[in-house]
């Protein structure tokens, strides 16, 4: 498989289900707001020393490609296909669990907190923000493109995703030895 196609030279690209439409479309530049969200992710793991950090981020940006897949289909027929590409209420419920996990072993939060910290606690501040500009992306196809745009599952993953990043961040700089700058 060669990496080009020369199908996009003319500014539009293939969505799941054949349908060509142009980069700019709202739905494209909703997997691609995922997609830097998973580049990002990417870098934290690369940069954390943090077996527990790592291995939750690698399972994140699987999860992210399947949301990515799903954004990409409109008429929801990858989930016949392609079982990875699932995105379900066990997937929400297991970064629930990790936050409520690295929320306990952290002192609690008494006022708004600085992005900053070690690298990776840095980066995945960094990676909250771009999980917050997709969340916002995912919810503008919703009222442009109806409800059936998408599962409601991929919006409630993302949201608690970006909730997730945040104490991720703080507890990479609790284990790097760096404590949270009050603002």
């Amino acid at each position: 498989m060669k990496i080009y196609t020369r199908t996009g030279d003319s500014g539009e690209t293939g969505l799941f289900d054949g349908t060509r439409v142009p980069k700019s479309d709202p739905r494209v530049a909703t997997y691609g707001d995922v997609d830097e969200l998973n580049a990002w992710l990417g870098l934290a793991r690369a940069t954390l020393d943090d077996g527990e950090l790592v291995a939750m981020l690698e399972r994140i940006q699987r999860d992210l490609f399947a949301i990515g897949a799903r954004l990409a289909d409109p008429a929801h027929r990858i989930a016949e296909r392609v079982a990875k590409a699932v995105v379900s209420p066990d997937d929400i419920a297991r970064l629930e669990g990790w936050i409520d996990a690295l929320e306990a072993a952290l002192p609690p939060l008494r006022r708004f907190i600085l992005a900053g910290g070690a690298n990776g606690g840095a980066i995945l501040h960094v990676a909250r923000t771009i999980c917050r500009r997709a969340e916002r992306a995912i919810v503008e196809l919703e009222q442009t493109g109806g409800r059936e745009a998408f599962e409601p599952e991929l919006l409630t993953y993302v949201n608690r995703l970006s909730d997730l990043l945040f104490v991720m961040a703080r507890a990479a700089n609790q284990r790097a030895g760096i404590a949270d700058v009050e603002w």
